[in-house]
């Protein structure tokens, strides 16, 4: 039987996220340093090696390691929701604007970011016996994601600028409307 089905499906959400954003041609974290294949590939064997170890490392052993990649994950969520214009939907926050993701396409794009929140939670309670781990992580890493996140972005709206790709095709049509 796989172990931490939560932390798995937090890595599935999180993979899904990062792949939503380069397919509607915002890029991905990373790619305005290094490049978008370097990144790409820097992010699919991260997501291959810890949704296999999620499944293959029985609790407790492995248990900060995750409880601090579920921490992560919320984090990423929390500062979505907190860096960018947003409303509410049925009660819960709603993105109205995202990283240049907005309109129809904002819509996957918030069901992804409730998906991870969800699965941040059950992973948090799946690994429990090291809670410490994933509250520190999330408490250290939203005010780190909210100040880098600005200035990736700005980042990859100059490269779609000078480099427009199919990648970050949504970033250089925004550039040009001069936005």
């Amino acid at each position: 039987m796989p172990y931490r089905r939560w932390t798995r499906l937090g890595i599935v959400a999180v993979a899904s996220h990062l792949g939503y954003e380069l397919a509607v041609g915002v890029g991905v974290p990373g790619a305005s340093r290094i490049g978008v294949r370097p990144a790409v590939t820097g992010y699919a064997l991260a997501t291959a090696g810890a949704y296999r170890a999620a499944g293959r490392l029985p609790g407790p052993r492995g248990d900060r390691r995750f409880a601090a990649a579920n921490g992560l994950f919320a984090a990423a969520v929390i500062s979505h929701y907190a860096s960018w214009q947003r409303t509410t939907w049925h009660g819960l926050p709603w993105l109205v604007e995202c990283e240049g993701i907005e309109g129809v396409l904002i819509v996957p794009y918030n069901m992804v970011l409730q998906v991870s929140a969800v699965a941040a939670m059950g992973g948090l309670v799946e690994n429990l016996s090291a809670w410490r781990w994933g509250l520190a992580t999330g408490l250290l890493a939203v005010p780190a994601l909210r100040w880098l996140t600005p200035r990736e972005y700005n980042r990859l709206l100059a490269q779609a600028a000078a480099q427009p790709g199919w990648w970050n095709r949504r970033l250089a049509i925004r550039m040009r409307r001069g936005a």
